[in-house]
């Protein structure tokens, strides 16, 4: 799932004033994109007791219902309650297909946590709530109703378009990784020259949308273990080196440690509109940075906010601790995670030998964790996002469209990891902290649904080619 673009509080002030012109609910297929919705995010799809399998048969009858091919509807499954959708809507040829992905997996949800039950959609002081409301149910319904609606307006793009719907997104290293699984199994069905994924969204502040974002990176994650080994002995009988002491003196230095700051394409043209309205230091240290002058104190302003910080350089921290078997005896093992952020460029081994270098210490095992996912960023298309910047203005009128890496990832990490370009849209809008995505009582607007629903429809239609400007 994604995390929100970084945005400044100043750039967003700048457009609380202004006016929002996207449509309000009352499209001529409401009701049928309110119907799979509701049946979409009502099914279960948790890891612990939910069924993608399910899901991805009931949005794949949906397309069958609606006069799609059976050829062109398959339903895939990696094993018991794993299913993915893959449907096509058959255009021209002229061009190739472009992919719109959603996953339909959700995190846990418990009923006693909520303030409502999870698994049903309510519609209650003008929001949708339920587990998936947004994450990410909604793109995953908004684009089963879209080529639904293309088909019966007897739309003819010029490119086919393919729906993938994945599960197991939301799980780190799942073997049923959609997104993956079906890059690996089934290549043919899903290859595309460019795909729509989540990442992206809408910013509001106060009720108000402030930035729409465009999501072209995300950061790679890598975990490591820093491990001390130690034949420990009696506390009452302290030695300075013991494993715990260790540890704590490599975390220190860690802490201390900063990777060199560089930019890319893509953080460069964020930060080149987020620090507009910035002081002074800000910009003088961005204006340096982007001429590649990176020394410490040169760009220390930037480094200290911990949303550039993010986003300029490679970040490893300490997560979690674990040391000792008794209070009175020293440490036998003293472990600590590390968990590191790594640019989308950054070679994994060499964080490796940097996080030894900078333990100084050959007594402190650097253990990695997981497997690494090497995800380059997607081109700045100049097709894809004049259509985003050209669909949102015309829908909010003054809100820049601003190109964002995530400090976490999605399924774009495979698309672009197996050529793939995947851009981070939505055009659904939520107040940064309230949405509950991943958290308690999940909520999205009425109105900011169906603000996005319209932005997706218009954007797929464009870029497919079956709405020709002009």
């Amino acid at each position: 799932m994604r995390l929100p673009g970084l945005l400044l509080s100043a750039t967003m002030a700048c457009a609380l004033a202004l006016p929002a012109r996207a449509q309000t609910p009352g499209h001529p297929d409401e009701a049928l994109f309110r119907a799979i919705y509701r049946e979409l995010v009502e099914i279960n799809t948790t890891e612990s007791s939910g069924d993608t399998l399910v899901a991805a048969k009931a949005m794949g009858q949906r397309f069958l219902d609606a006069g799609f091919p059976a050829a062109d509807v398959q339903v895939l499954s990696s094993g018991p309650r794993k299913g993915n959708l893959v449907a096509r809507l058959r255009g021209a040829g002229a061009k190739k297909p472009m992919l719109l992905m959603a996953h339909m997996d959700v995190v846990e949800a418990k009923r006693e946590d909520w303030a409502f039950a999870p698994f049903t959609l309510q519609e209650t002081d003008g929001f949708f709530r339920a587990r998936g409301a947004i994450d990410d149910k909604a793109m995953a319904a908004i684009f089963v109703a879209t080529l639904i609606r293309l088909r019966a307006e007897g739309a003819t793009p010029e490119r086919d378009i393919i729906l993938a719907l994945t599960t197991d997104e939301e799980l780190a290293d799942s073997p049923h990784d959609g997104a993956r699984w079906l890059l690996e199994n089934h290549r043919a069905l899903i290859d595309a020259e460019f795909a729509l994924n989540e990442g992206g969204g809408g910013t509001m502040r106060e009720g108000k949308p402030v930035s729409s974002n465009i999501q072209l990176a995300e950061k790679v994650y890598r975990s490591f273990q820093m491990v001390v080994k130690d034949p420990g002995g009696h506390s009452a009988q302290p030695r300075r080196d013991n494993a715990i002491t260790k540890l704590a003196e490599g975390l220190v230095r860690l802490a201390d440690f900063d990777f060199p700051a560089r930019l890319n394409p893509v953080t460069e043209a964020w930060l080149k509109i987020v620090t507009r309205l910035e002081a002074p230091d800000i910009k003088a240290a961005y204006a340096a940075l982007a001429a590649g002058d990176n020394r410490p104190e040169v760009i220390a302003p930037l480094s200290k906010r911990a949303n550039y910080n993010a986003q300029i350089r490679t970040t490893c921290v300490a997560t979690m601790l674990e040391a000792g078997h008794a209070e009175n005896a020293l440490a036998q093992t003293a472990r600590a995670t590390i968990n590191c952020r790594l640019l989308p460029d950054e070679n994994p081994a060499v964080v490796e030998e940097t996080l030894k270098k900078v333990m100084a210490d050959d007594k402190i095992a650097v253990i990695p964790l997981g497997t690494v996912v090497d995800s380059p960023a997607s081109p700045l298309s100049p097709q894809v996002i004049a259509a985003v910047e050209e669909i949102a203005g015309d829908l909010w009128p003054g809100i820049p469209v601003i190109p964002t890496q995530s400090g976490g990832y999605t399924d774009s990490r495979w698309l672009r990891k197996y050529g793939v370009p995947a851009y981070g849209v939505s055009g659904i809008f939520s107040e940064e902290g309230k949405s509950g995505v991943h958290g308690l009582n999940e909520q999205v607007g009425v109105k900011q649904l169906f603000d996005g629903k319209t932005f997706l429809y218009r954007l797929v239609k464009r870029l497919s080619g079956a709405e020709r400007p002009g």
